[in-house]
């Protein structure tokens, strides 16, 4: 496994952050301890410092043994918290977004604050001794202010899990952190040279050459691809490698998950395991794919017959509309990887405009489009995404238009529900430029 992908794997950990937390809460606790020693070797430093602040051993180990348990208590409600979280995510949301809630930089530091606040007393506690020269101790103090920030830190802990638990506040999570993810992985249209049309031209010759198979190794998820890596070890051994496989496709122990054409002499095929990390569980790291499909199973579970809440399938739809909308203005990354000298070296097949807008869609249109509610938000949705982009985009828009009506039960819908979805239609079908078309329902 690379270190970039060792890396990734530690950061994405739940532990990380407390774990780091409570490395400072030690390396604090054994600074408190030389700063007692250092502060009673010194007159003219204890002159400074109020009276009130030091103690006695006795009450020290109370005050460090009473803040101990009082934190212990606190984290352990945490926990209990996080779970009854988690069980109302798999129950009514869906299960992938677990992570979410998990993942979260404030949910870990929260749990951070607390394990850190224990270490530290408990450390504190075990390390304090009192020789002739230090009698009173000002590092219990330290534990005190410690133990108000927690308590303050427990009460935001509160209010976020209040937020986070709202349906609608994880949908405003998943689609502001998806877009700022658009944002920073694909730049836009615009900015991007279309390519020479000798371009990747190896990747015809390469279908009449039989390709050497790669296995894997062991079976699970796959959690994270190095390409960059990939490419440079590629250039070196001067093959072409495919990826046949995405993050968080399962794979058999001796599944086909890489193809290689070697141009010269046979390489080391474990060579290119370590640019895969594979693992018992899927990626925590979001991908596009990944968030719209997290979008779009919350809006198959409202539409459930046990939960029955079209609100929520049309909240997600509009949100559905917001990412497709801001990618359809994307450059989406191509399926060739090429070297600093421009020739192939990756191949990883990678879904297009058409492909994301099927896979938000095609089931909420089979499981949800028979409610005149849900079908309106996501003739809507398909308007917003037209209207904000090139006539390529429209034209992808309006296709889909058409596979959606090919669904529609005409006959089942009453007078003034054809009348409201004709509107929108003829809107929808004026915005994709395409209005001749338009026939009324």
């Amino acid at each position: 496994m690379s270190l970039k992908n060792i890396l990734a794997r530690v950061r994405s950990n739940f532990l990380y952050i407390p774990s780091l937390y409570g490395i400072a809460a030690l390396l604090l606790a054994i600074a408190s301890i030389q700063i007692d020693t250092h502060i009673m070797s010194i007159e003219y430093l204890h002159r400074f410092i109020p009276d009130s602040l030091f103690m006695d051993i006795d009450l020290a180990q109370t005050i460090l043994g009473s803040i101990s348990a009082a934190l212990l208590t606190m984290t352990t409600i945490t926990f209990s918290t996080i779970l009854v979280v988690l069980t109302t995510y798999i129950s009514e949301f869906s299960p992938r977004t677990l992570q979410n809630f998990i993942s979260d930089p404030n949910t870990q530091r929260v749990l951070g604050c607390f394990i850190a606040g224990i270490i530290y007393s408990i450390l504190l506690l075990l390390l304090i001794r009192e020789t002739e020269m230090v009698t009173h101790f000002i590092a219990p103090s330290f534990a005190v202010l410690f133990a108000i920030i927690c308590i303050f830190v427990f009460v935001y802990f509160i209010h976020h899990v209040s937020s986070w638990i709202q349906v609608s506040s994880l949908l405003h999570y998943i689609t502001r952190s998806t877009i700022e993810k658009i944002d920073k992985e694909f730049k836009k249209e615009t900015e991007i040279e279309a390519d020479d049309p000798w371009d990747d031209w190896e990747s015809e010759d390469i279908k009449h050459i039989d390709p050497r198979i790669i296995r894997a190794e062991h079976s699970g998820y796959i959690q994270n691809i190095d390409i960059e890596g990939m490419v440079k070890q590629a250039q070196k051994d001067d093959c072409i490698v495919r990826i046949n496989a995405n993050i968080n496709d399962y794979i058999e122990k001796g599944g086909v998950f890489l193809s290689m054409w070697e141009l010269d002499t046979p390489n080391n095929p474990k060579t290119y395991h370590k640019f895969i990390s594979i693992g018992p569980e899927r990626s925590s790291k979001d991908t596009v794919e990944i968030a719209v499909t997290k979008i779009t199973e919350i809006a198959l579970r409202a539409l459930s017959s046990g939960i029955n809440d079209p609100n929520t399938a049309v909240n997600c739809i509009e949100n559905l509309g917001k990412v497709l909308s801001h990618l359809g203005s994307k450059h989406l990354p191509r399926a060739f990887h090429n070297d600093e000298q421009r020739q192939l070296r990756v191949i990883m097949e990678k879904p297009d405009f058409s492909d994301y807008l099927y896979k938000c869609f095609y089931q909420i249109r089979q499981h949800g489009f028979k409610d005149i509610s849900v079908l309106s938000a996501g003739l809507k949705a398909l308007g917003v995404i037209a209207a904000n982009n090139s006539d390529k985009i429209k034209d992808v828009v309006y296709k889909f238009t058409e596979y959606i009506m090919e669904g529609i039960d005409q006959e089942s819908l009453l007078s003034w529900d054809k009348d409201y979805i004709n509107r929108q239609l003829e809107e929808l079908y004026k915005v994709c430029g395409h209005s001749s078309k338009f026939t009324k329902l």
